[in-house]
């Protein structure tokens, strides 16, 4: 019996064991959807602390609630490690490890390199790998393939290799990995087959194409098309400022069109694992061809600069009260980089509080979510508790991350200047507080 029918027979059968590699945000949720289709998962991650937590049945990602993973880990459906040599006997590995950007802005591919080099030193006959991680278009075929034939796997008969980009919404009550179409490209028809049927019984449906690269580039579109038309509404706002016209007007009257309009919103710039990094992959593979991906580049100005825009509303906002930003106390409400998740990857508020801190202000913050940042400096600065003071004493309070838990009418009741950066307070308010938008 082939390599290939004895893996399709063993995952249609559920018998099959699959491992995932990288337990965040990404992976966790995978390994659970994969548990509680039935089949056994071991999952991987060098933090300890992830496997130890998950191994005692609790959960530390939102999306996943600790009453639906303990059942999982009771029954030894689901189980972590931190030892490659644990995950030799998997038939498959999903591989969901960060890939960051330098600080140069070109792909950090660090984090799949190391996975990869010890995947190889543990893979075998009959393995499907998978790598769901965001990448420039290319990568699957250029670094993994080469790693699996040199060790004398050839890929499509004695092993298998596709590419799924993850769609990973944190945070989205409709959407999740279970209902979300799971698009999937195999180096072979053989690759794509096996690939198929190891998402099918997890995921409602699974979209293949004809090859990784297409579905690498399927996940930069995405991203793409999202970072592209932020930047454009964030520009909308700036130009909307000079002409003294309410760009939020504008996007609701336009968004009444029932055809050939998609409305965006403006905010305090990007955050999060995906929209502020993808289209760098994209734009950085272009320019190994000498291609300018001028989009891409014009979007990423517009949205970088979202940040000092949003300080130069606070400095106005002060010096309209006689006050400079030096020894004002300003406090941020929400410093994640999206509403009521705890992640502040890239989070636009991070840079906002550096800039004001350079400044020299005094800045507390409040998240629900969020206990504590790390700021530029290296410096640990904790959340403060949310009170009536803390908003009365502020010389001006930030809108960063509109959660709704927050009332946004107590915020108006007692803070005396506010500045919105989503578009949260009732613009007609009858308080006494001043308020200043995007």
């Amino acid at each position: 019996m082939s390599h290939k029918q004895t893996l399709l027979d063993r995952l249609n059968e559920r018998t099959a064991t699959l491992g995932v590699v990288g337990l965040g945000y990404v992976g966790l949720p995978l390994a659970v959807e994969f548990a509680e289709a039935g089949f056994n998962v071991i999952g991987l991650d060098v933090d300890l602390r992830k496997v130890n937590t998950l191994n005692s049945g609790e959960s530390y990602i939102p999306d996943i609630p600790t009453d639906r993973l303990k059942p999982l880990i009771d029954s030894g459906k689901l189980r972590a490690t931190v030892d490659y040599s644990d995950i030799s006997i998997v038939d498959t590995i999903n591989i969901c490890v960060p890939t960051p950007l330098r600080e140069n802005k070109d792909p950090d591919m660090s984090f799949v390199n190391s996975a990869v080099e010890s995947i190889t030193k543990i893979a075998h006959e009959g393995m499907l790998i998978i790598l769901e991680s965001t990448t420039y278009p290319g990568a699957t075929e250029e670094t993994i393939a080469p790693k699996l034939e040199e060790i004398g796997l050839t890929i499509g008969e004695s092993v298998f290799l596709a590419f799924s980009p993850e769609r990973i919404d944190p945070g989205n009550k409709t959407y999740n990995v279970h209902n979300t179409p799971k698009v999937v490209g195999g180096m072979t028809p053989n690759c794509s087959e096996v690939s198929v049927a190891l998402y099918s019984p997890a995921i409602e449906q699974v979209v293949a194409v004809s090859s990784p690269t297409i579905a690498e580039m399927v996940k930069l579109l995405e991203n793409t098309f999202r970072a592209v038309n932020i930047g454009l509404v964030n520009e909308l706002a700036l130009m909307c400022d000079k002409l003294d016209v309410d760009a939020w007007e504008v996007i609701k009257a336009a968004s009444t069109k029932p055809f050939g309009f998609m409305p965006f919103y403006p905010g305090p710039g990007l955050g999060g694992h995906c929209i502020p990094v993808d289209p760098h992959y994209l734009s950085w593979k272009l320019r190994t061809l000498n291609y300018t991906a001028r989009f891409i580049e014009l979007a990423s100005e517009i949205n970088t600069a979202m940040p000092e825009y949003v300080t130069g509303k606070i400095t106005d906002a002060l010096n309209d009260d006689a006050k400079s930003v030096k020894n004002s106390n300003i406090v941020i409400l929400g410093v994640a980089y999206k509403r009521d998740i705890d992640d502040v990857r890239e989070s636009p508020a991070l840079d906002v509080i550096d800039l004001l801190c350079q400044k020299g202000a005094n800045i507390h913050y409040h998240d629900p979510y969020v206990p504590s940042i790390r700021l530029e400096n290296d410096e640990i600065m904790e959340t403060s508790e949310y009170s009536d003071d803390l908003l009365a004493n502020a010389d001006c309070v930030v809108i960063i991350t509109d959660h709704t838990t927050y009332d946004w009418d107590h915020v108006l009741a007692h803070a005396s200047v506010i500045v919105d950066t989503r578009h949260v307070m009732d613009p007609n308010h009858t308080g006494n507080a001043r308020v200043i938008g995007l």
